[in-house]
């Protein structure tokens, strides 16, 4: 959990805020406390979704179901303001560790008695999701909370109302919303989903619980075949006890109509007791106690100093952060109950592009030259610097950039980049003053905010030059390591200019493939420019999720951030002209390319949520 920062309420309805616990293409998450000691995380609307009078009249009568589902076996809604200016809803905080962490991490699978008994309490939770009309859509384990009352399922962040549920989990960008190991077969070909798909992910969850295994594998296998094994291949149960076996593979039938439903499921599983071996029991009261005592601590504490930029927003990651990623569908639907906040500030890889002119080539190579050409700034500072503020090289959440050139004291000669999942912000900040290994600039104007008015001014950041490529970045509390990276009026990798198309899922077409156009261009340009264009159509759907003759189309651009191993995109502004209200905007992205059978692949990965990235090929 991260403490409040000056943009933070300090209440939400009747509930006082403690601390942060996530953030998300939708919205920010709190932990909070009832006026009568209930800890509750409390999930408030983006300012830009909102505006969207769509969104709300959806996010109002999905708000509706969830409270229908009651709390049997899920975190029950406790309070809510739909009609607020910012809409928001407040759930049970449920401190219990998932099931991934169990089993992959902390004790390994469970015994069958506990798999049967997770099952009949999952089946009973998704008796009710599915009596108040939704589909879970990403039941996993790590949206599977254990208790020693039992399991609690978590994350409604993309549950859909069941009679709206017809994108089969794809996002404008072609990101798997959902993951790609817990999908089911109709998932994957982008059919309309029923509670018969939940039961599938169900068989999944208990497969990995009883075996430490995905059943269909998992993501060293590539999504596309992973998604290809569900839509067409038995489950791999190899280790799994055969008294599991009738149980699991009832639930992983293709066919839908084949498969029990969860009233079935409840009504015939034993439930023994206690439903996990005593050892992990003893763990999990540890664990409540642990969370419950720090949570005391947090509340009382003073808050602590916060830097701008930025103020890291908490990150949503899992222990393979490659595989979190973002869901945009997940814009028109309840709120994600967001994972925890880790401050871990990690070095941009070596080997990046170094700064120079249009070239790329490198300037300030003299190691820590005192040259000082025209102004205070020594020459081995000049050129662009870039740094992860959370997240991994690899795995980007948030990142900065400054860019420096030469100037005097009190002159605005910095300018500085800072993108999370949900925002860009470019702002130039004066240079205060400087050394032969450190630089001082102060605090910073917005000259850029996507979307708009989202950014805060920058606090003073110091640059201390470690080596001849490298410089440690300091802002109040916060650190990291920044490296240089490309400048100039041409930052884009040659191979990743031009226009891309978007694979389809496991190469399962959609219907009506050919009404369905998912293309993304790179232009190339400097940082800050709008160099990535998103066109997309696709047929609009009746109220029974059947096609209609009508098609939706949607255009929208989105600005470089940083330049560098990945290419850093910020969240997407729609192009006026073309964009139908159902179109919804997506969040920073990064670009990279990969090889598959010889050619180039443009992978598209979201900076804020679950999911896989989407894939391109050129065309």
């Amino acid at each position: 959990m991260d403490p409040l920062n000056a943009e933070d309420p300090v209440t939400i309805g009747p509930f006082r805020l403690i601390g942060r616990l996530g953030v998300g293409g939708m919205g920010r998450v709190f932990l909070a406390r009832s006026a009568g000691g209930r800890t509750v995380a409390v999930k408030v609307v983006h300012a830009e979704l909102a505006a969207q009078d769509e969104f709300r009249r959806r996010f109002a009568r999905e708000v509706a179901a969830l409270e229908r589902v009651g709390g049997t076996g899920t975190a029950p809604v406790l309070g809510s303001d739909t009609g607020a200016e910012l809409p928001w809803v407040a759930v049970g905080y449920v401190p219990g560790p998932s099931l991934r962490t169990v089993v992959g991490d902390t004790y390994g699978p469970l015994p069958p008695d506990s798999v049967r008994t997770l099952a009949a309490g999952l089946a009973r939770a998704l008796v009710h999701v599915h009596a108040a009309g939704l589909v879970h859509r990403d039941l996993k384990p790590s949206n599977v909370l254990l208790t020693v009352d039992g399991p609690k399922i978590i994350d409604f962040g993309i549950a859909r109302a069941v009679d709206t549920v017809t994108d089969g989990g794809l996002t404008s960008t072609g990101a798997v919303v959902g993951s790609p190991g817990y999908m089911s077969p109709e998932q994957v070909r982008g059919e309309k989903l029923t509670p018969a798909s939940d039961v599938f992910c169900l068989g999944s969850v208990l497969a990995y619980a009883a075996t430490g295994r995905t059943p269909f594998g998992g993501a060293d296998s590539g999504v596309h075949a992973t998604m290809f094994r569900i839509a067409h291949d038995e489950p791999d149960l190899t280790d799994l006890a055969p008294e599991l076996s009738g149980l699991i593979r009832a639930c992983l039938t293709k066919d839908a109509a084949g498969r029990p439903t969860a009233t079935e499921l409840a009504d015939t599983l034993r439930v023994t007791e206690p439903w996990l071996p005593a050892d992990l029991l003893a763990r999990l009261g540890r664990h409540a106690a642990l969370l419950l005592e720090t949570e005391a601590e947090d509340s009382t504490a003073p808050p602590a100093p916060r830097a701008a930029p930025p103020t890291p927003d908490p990150d949503p990651t899992a222990p393979n952060p490659r595989r979190r990623r973002r869901g945009l569908t997940a814009a028109l639907t309840a709120l994600a109950v967001a994972g925890g906040a880790v401050l871990a500030y990690t070095a941009w890889p070596s080997g990046s592009g170094r700064s120079g002119g249009p070239d790329g080539t490198a300037r300030g190579a003299g190691g820590a030259s005192s040259a000082r050409p025209a102004g205070i700034v020594p020459a081995a500072f000049l050129g662009a610097w870039e740094g992860v503020l959370r997240g991994s090289a690899d795995a980007p959440y948030e990142t900065s950039r400054i860019e420096i050139t030469q100037g005097a004291a009190g002159s605005r000669s910095a300018v500085y980049t800072h993108v999370t999942g949900e925002r860009l912000c470019i702002g130039r900040a004066a240079l205060i003053s400087a050394t032969d290994s450190e630089l001082v600039i102060g605090e910073a104007e917005i000259t850029a905010s996507v979307p708009a008015q989202r950014c805060t001014p920058a606090a003073r950041q110091t640059l201390r030059l470690r080596a001849n490529d490298v410089v440690e970045w300091r802002s109040g509390v916060a650190r990291s390591t920044f490296q240089r990276a490309r400048t100039g009026a041409a930052v884009v990798p040659a191979a990743l200019l031009g226009t891309w198309k978007l694979v389809p899922l496991g190469g399962i077409s959609p219907p009506d493939a050919d009404r369905w156009v998912n293309r993304l261009t790179v232009s190339q340009g400097p940082v800050g420019a709008a160099l990535v264009r998103v066109e997309q159509s696709y047929p609009r759907t009746d109220a029974d999720g059947n096609n209609t003759p009508e098609t939706i189309n949607c255009t929208a651009t989105a600005v470089v951030g940083g330049a560098g191993p990945l290419l850093v995109v910020g969240p997407q502004t729609r192009d006026p002209d073309v964009w139908d209200p159902d179109c919804v905007e997506d969040v920073s992205t990064n670009l990279r390319i990969v090889r598959h059978q010889g050619k180039d692949r443009l992978l598209v990965y979201g900076m804020s949520a679950d999911g896989e990235p989407g894939e391109y090929q050129r065309g």
